[in-house]
C-alpha cells in the first residue's frame, strides 16, 4: 500500500507553484530558485511505500542589527541593487553553461575559436544597453554575483573561453567603467560580500 508523506501546505504549495520560467535578457526574472527539487519513493519502518519530497535547503540568518539610520539606508540600498543584479548574474551563468556545452559539438579548435568570435561579438551587443543603465555599484556587484553563480572570478571564465590576450582586454573594458573581473567573492572572510551573500539567499527564496 502507497501513502503519501505529509508535509506542510505550503510547502507544497510552493513546490508545485514555483516553476521555472525561461531567462532572457529581456525578461531575466527575479532572481528566485525552485522551492522543490524533485521526490523519491522509500519505505517506512512497517514496508509501507510513501513518497518523499525534496526541498531546497532554507537558510535561516538572524534579524538584522544596524547602529544607526545611516547603515540601515546603506544596507536597503545593497538589497536593492543585488534584487537588480541577480537575476542577470543566474542567466550570464546559464548562458556560459550552454555555451560550453554546445563548444563540445564542434570537431575542430578553429570551429570552436570562430564561434567564439561571432558570439563575443553578439553578447557585447546584447548586453551592452544593459550594463550601461548599471551603476558602477551595481556593476561591481554583478560581478561578485557571476563569481558566486560559477564559484570562479570573471576573468577566469572569459580566459578560458577568450584566451588570455582577449580576456585581458575585457578586463581593460572594464576598468573603464571602475570595475575589475578579478575580483573575488568571499561570503565568509568580507563583510560586504556576507551582506551580499545573506540577500541573494534571501531573494532566492522569496523572502525579500
Amino acid at each position: 500500500m502507497r501513502k503519501m508523506l505529509i508535509i506542510p501546505a505550503v510547502m507544497l504549495a510552493a513546490a508545485f507553484g514555483a516553476v521555472a520560467e525561461e531567462r532572457t535578457l529581456e525578461h531575466p526574472g527575479d532572481g528566485r530558485i525552485q522551492y522543490y527539487k524533485g521526490y523519491y519513493w522509500t519505505q517506512d519502518e512497517a514496508g509501507d511505500s510513501m513518497i518523499v519530497y525534496v526541498m531546497t535547503d532554507l537558510v535561516v540568518y538572524p534579524a538584522m542589527r544596524f547602529k544607526n539610520e545611516k547603515e540601515r539606508q546603506e544596507y536597503n540600498r545593497l538589497v536593492r541593487n543585488v534584487k537588480v543584479t541577480l537575476p542577470y548574474a543566474k542567466l550570464i551563468a546559464e548562458t556560459l553553461v550552454e555555451t560550453y556545452e554546445y563548444l563540445e559539438t564542434f570537431p575542430t579548435q578553429k570551429e570552436r575559436d570562430q564561434y567564439l568570435k561571432k558570439m563575443e561579438k553578439e553578447i557585447f551587443a546584447q548586453y551592452k544597453p544593459v550594463l550601461k543603465k548599471f551603476s558602477r555599484t551595481q556593476a561591481r556587484i554583478l560581478v561578485k554575483l557571476i563569481q558566486r553563480e560559477t564559484h570562479q572570478s570573471s576573468y577566469n571564465i572569459l580566459k578560458a573561453f577568450l584566451g588570455t590576450f582577449r580576456a585581458s582586454f575585457w578586463q581593460g573594458f572594464g576598468k573603464l567603467f571602475g570595475v575589475s573581473l578579478k575580483g573575488t567573492y568571499r561570503p565568509d572572510t568580507d563583510s560586504e560580500d556576507s551582506r551580499i551573500e545573506r540577500i541573494a539567499s534571501q531573494v532566492e527564496l522569496g523572502l525579500l
